[in-house]
């Protein structure tokens, strides 16, 4: 009997691909809805492409950590341990001394991580137990995608409370009931806040800390817009925030900072995470088996960026100064007004209806296809809720570009709503 005879009579094997069920509940990234709507869009060719819908850095990377990069190359050839070199958490908790005047222990309460957006996923896995009954994750909306993937991919649920316009986009805690508290193991916050710019004040933060230590959930605060702020006072941080009420165990408390922002560097994914001890030792022994080690020479690059204030400074006078320009031109035909912090700005578009918002999803196609502008529509960024979208009729800009293009955007923006 010939070779292949034998292979014909053989049975099927069984197919035993199983992938995981929880992977249908998330939802496409709103990068790729969009990438899709526009899809058959030919933009009109008498203008050069602008985008500001991609909160993606855009100034040089400070020369200091591309010569540390350099100098450190050697670095590759070794094995990184997960808690990251003494030095680097020691250069962490030195800046967050010198930006916040908390005392954070270098060896039980900071870890690195890579980039903010993978450590916000990982420690959901960590924290979340899908099996207590109705496992819930609260989070913000609008909101960054990565907290709901991040809960569903978990095990958990996500309840979701909108922001309310009327106070500078906070979020309404006191709308959640006490079942849904008393079911929840995880709450998202951003401060300052994406899409909206909102920082989270003292009073905000007193509020979720009594729910936190009458629930016991983990509260995880995304703060890697914190370095980009227009006012004379920095934004309030969380650790901060804790130590001014006498928390300086940080109990049951998560901060993510990111260099990805604050010192221009998106592809070195290189961050940190500090805050309670025991959470963060369960998450480094998560860490350890998930093989999320920062690299040695990112960690010393990383090093040389935390360790200087003066590239930050600079980059934030370049903010400013965007702002100081783009803003006037925007408002002559936007309900935009300056965000407290990052580089966002979350505008709401002139609805024919005072009832109905404007269809923004519409207002980012019309716009891309007559000026070559993108945009990013603001009802992409949340999930309906209560029976709301609460970013129907906005768009969010990102000013990540230099201040000749976005000022070009705007100049294009205007004329489009003029032309309506």
């Amino acid at each position: 009997m010939g070779l292949s005879t034998v292979r014909s009579a053989a049975k099927p094997l069984p197919d035993n691909r199983v992938m995981n069920p929880l992977l249908p509940r998330l939802h496409p990234y709103p990068f790729e809805r969009l990438r899709a709507l526009t899809k058959g869009i030919t933009p009109n060719p008498a203008f050069s492409a602008i985008s500001l819908g991609i909160g993606e850095p855009k100034h040089p990377t400070p020369e200091l950590i591309k010569q540390a990069l350099i100098a450190n190359l050697g670095g590759l050839a070794s094995y990184p341990g997960t808690a990251g070199e003494p030095a680097l958490r020691e250069a962490m908790c030195g800046w967050m001394q010198r930006r916040y005047g908390v005392t954070v222990d270098a060896k039980t309460q900071v870890l690195p991580v890579n980039g903010s957006r993978e450590a916000l996923f990982a420690l959901a896995q960590t924290v979340i137990d899908p099996t207590r009954p109705g496992a819930t994750v609260v989070c913000p909306n609008p909101f960054y995608q990565i907290y709901e993937g991040a809960a569903l991919l978990a095990g958990a649920e996500v309840a979701f409370v909108n922001s309310d316009p009327a106070r500078n986009f906070a979020a309404d805690w006191r709308s959640v009931s006490d079942d849904t508290w008393v079911a929840t193991q995880l709450l998202f916050v951003c401060s300052p806040g994406n899409p909206t710019g909102a920082v989270m004040p003292l009073a905000e933060w007193e509020e979720l800390f009594a729910l936190s230590d009458k629930h016991g959930f983990v509260i995880a605060s995304d703060e890697c817009y914190s370095e980009i702020y227009f006012r004379d006072e920095p934004p309030l941080g969380s650790l901060e925030a804790a130590t001014k009420l006498g928390r300086t165990d940080f109990r049951n408390l998560i901060a993510f900072t990111s260099l990805s922002k604050r010192s221009n560097v998106p592809g070195m994914r290189s961050g940190f995470v500090a805050g309670d001890a025991n959470v963060i030792k369960n998450f480094l022994l998560y860490r350890t088996y998930h093989g999320s080690a920062m690299s040695p020479t990112i960690q010393q690059a990383s090093i040389s960026a935390w360790n200087d204030e003066a590239h930050v400074v600079a980059n934030r006078d370049k903010y400013r100064t965007k702002f100081a320009q783009v803003l006037p031109v925007l408002a002559e035909v936007l309900d935009v007004a300056l965000p407290d912090a990052s580089f966002y700005l979350w505008a709401r578009l002139p609805s024919p209806s005072n009832e109905k918002p404007a269809d923004d999803v519409a207002f980012a196609l019309d716009l891309l296809a007559q000026y070559n502008v993108a945009v990013l529509p603001g009802s992409l960024l949340a999930r309906e809720a209560h029976g709301v979208n609460p970013g129907a009729g906005r768009i969010r800009l990102a000013l990540v570009a230099e201040v000749d293009e976005c000022l070009e955007a705007a100049r294009r923006i205007r004329a489009y709503i003029q032309s309506l």
